[in-house]
């Protein structure tokens, strides 16, 4: 559509305005010749100006123009008409807008008067053409302005309705000027009724007057909002709308408390998401294991996973939930040896405000709530009280949990994994450990081996380790030397991955570049190595040695260069290639 088809209405009363005063009809075209207003006989020719050479010279030149001699002027000598034109007299005038040609005011005689007063006047009516189109190429202008406000009105609106954070925007005296959905959703009211009311009636403890009157943001501060009999907890903030040093209004945004706490959750390191892929294994056993725990994974069921400290409990866990039901929803995990006993029961169901000295104000959520949608992962459950082991099976018979100082219950869907390094079995045997509870918690139970009885993972995860660490501490590192290696895989490691994982990157740490020592260990490992007691040496040993003192001596004289290792080969008298095997063989720069 044409910047003239836009504004029609107000073309069509310009030209009726000038036909009354000038008393000559009047044809107003765009610039794709389209008639956008006209008056008198003008209106019965159609929308589309059949021919309009003239028009098109006054377009592409930007230039007044006034015809007294339809048919005879040389711009007409092409035209069909040029013998029989309906026009007797004509004066042109451009309209610009942004230099650019919109549109021309044409002034048309069709008989002897018109014609006379057209001439006899040409230069005064053609002044007033151009002020004539200097006011429509205004109200171009005008009607741009007030799209480009719309639009970006409309663009605000969108965006403001799209956010994640509920925002009331107040005038000067207080009146809501905006209520996006989300902080409908969040209050439970229809932003359509509270437009134009006082934000200080409706809500009067969050900070509007406060920073009206100061012109100072508030921020991050809590309120507890009530729903009817529901009670909600809100995380406000407040800013001030500042117009030429005069305080105009304020915004306020606002979250739920719980949905924000719950967000800033997944948003921690704790919160990685890692799939069965990360599992560095290579034994059947694990294999079967990691089978085990996908068919799991799939339905709804609570898992038990078992095994000794530092094998990869909570990896298996968070791979369950990366393909469970639940992965869309939140990974909480917790400690339950981590915690003493008296916070831990507020640190699983929340509490309520007042419910004890010191309790937050507003209350807190627990971790059950936190992981509501989503897995709740209970790290070191044998640890567990008796007295949270009686509330923790509530929860898994009945799907509901109450807050510390709570009066009522509300249902959860929570996905429950749970994992011990200690037995259990043997822990209700001893009257440790609730029966009907270790029952609820191992509806699936999965058992995760040592790594002293999956030794083929052992070699894997030195290499795999070793490679993580190079990377990331940037160093050229060759492998292990041959002695640390044997020693490294032949390790009964009581740590299982989490000490094999530390003990290669301490030694990445300690080692400048080329192979890993022993001295490169951390101090444990290295006092896993045979005391050097000359007493105790075989002659094999000594001959190693020996053999491995002499080559390192020969390489510093000669160099590593291919030239200097021929020279290494033949002064001891052996090929190249049985120099590389040794070189290899003893740990050496290669």
């Amino acid at each position: 559509m044409s910047y003239l088809m836009e504004i029609s209405d107000t073309v069509q009363k310009v030209a009726d305005a000038i036909a009354a005063i000038l008393k000559v009809e009047v044809e107003i075209i765009d610039n794709e010749h389209y008639r956008v207003g006209g008056t008198g006989s003008v209106k019965k020719l159609g929308p589309k100006q059949q021919w309009g050479y003239v028009n098109e010279h006054v377009i592409k030149t930007r230039q007044h123009f006034i015809l007294t001699n339809p048919g005879s002027h040389q711009i007409c000598q092409i035209c069909e008409l040029k013998n029989n034109c309906y026009c007797k007299a004509g004066i042109f005038c451009p309209i610009d807008y942004e230099g650019e040609c919109i549109g021309i005011i044409n002034l048309m005689g069709f008989d002897d008067q018109q014609q006379k007063t057209l001439i006899d006047n040409a230069e005064r009516y053609m002044e007033f053409l151009m002020h004539m189109a200097s006011l429509i190429s205004g109200k171009v202008a005008e009607q741009k302005t007030v799209d480009k406000l719309q639009y970006t009105s409309r663009q605000l609106e969108v965006i403001v309705n799209t956010l994640q954070y509920g925002i009331i925007a107040v005038d000067k005296a207080g009146r809501i000027t905006c209520f996006n959905n989300e902080a409908g959703r969040i209050l439970g009211i229809n932003p359509a009724e509270v437009t134009g009311q006082s934000a200080w009636e409706l809500f009067p403890k969050f900070s509007f007057m406060e920073v009206l009157n100061t012109g100072k943001e508030i921020l991050e501060t809590a309120h507890v909002h009530f729903m009817g009999n529901r009670r909600k907890t809100l995380l406000c903030s407040t800013y001030p709308i500042i117009c030429r040093g005069k305080i105009m209004g304020a915004v306020g945004t606002i979250r739920d408390y719980r949905e924000a706490h719950r967000q800033a959750q997944r948003l921690t390191a704790n919160d990685y998401m890692y799939t069965f892929d990360d599992i560095i294994s290579a034994s059947e056993a694990m294999k079967e294991i990691k089978e085990k725990a996908k068919r799991a994974a799939q339905g709804y069921s609570t898992i038990l996973i078992e095994g000794e400290s530092g094998t990869g409990k909570e990896l298996f866990a968070r791979a369950i939930h990366a393909e469970s039901p639940f992965y869309k929803g939140p990974f909480v995990a917790i400690n339950c040896s981590a915690i003493p006993d008296s916070l831990l029961e507020s640190e699983l169901f929340g509490y309520e405000s007042g419910a004890f000295t010191g309790a937050r104000a507003g209350g807190k959520p627990g971790k059950f709530e936190l992981a509501d949608g989503g897995t709740l992962f209970l790290d070191e459950i044998g640890e567990l009280p008796l007295f949270l082991q009686a509330k923790l099976l509530r929860v898994l018979q009945d799907r509901v949990i109450e807050k510390l100082g709570g009066t009522s219950s509300r249902p959860i869907n929570v996905r429950i994994i749970a994992a011990t390094n200690r037995s259990l079995i043997k822990m209700v045997e001893n009257g440790e450990f609730r029966e009907d509870l270790y029952y609820r918690l191992s509806v699936i139970p999965i058992t995760i081996p040592p790594l002293r009885e999956r030794k083929e993972d052992i070699v894997l995860l030195l290499e795999h380790n070793l490679n993580k660490y190079a990377n990331i501490m940037k160093k050229d590192i060759k492998g292990f030397a041959p002695d640390v290696f044997k020693l490294l895989a032949e390790y009964h490691w009581p740590g299982n991955v989490r000490e094999l994982e530390n003990t290669v990157e301490y030694a990445v740490s300690f080692t400048d570049g080329g192979w890993i020592r022993k001295e490169n260990l951390p101090p444990r490992i290295r006092e896993q190595f045979p005391a050097a007691d000359s007493s105790r040496t075989t002659l094999q040993e000594k001959s190693l040695e020996l053999e491995r003192k002499t080559i390192e001596e020969l390489l510093k004289k000669y160099g590593i260069s291919v030239e200097g290792k021929d020279k290494v080969a033949s002064e001891l008298g052996i090929s190249r290639a049985t120099l590389y095997r040794k070189i290899k063989k003893l740990g050496l720069t290669n």
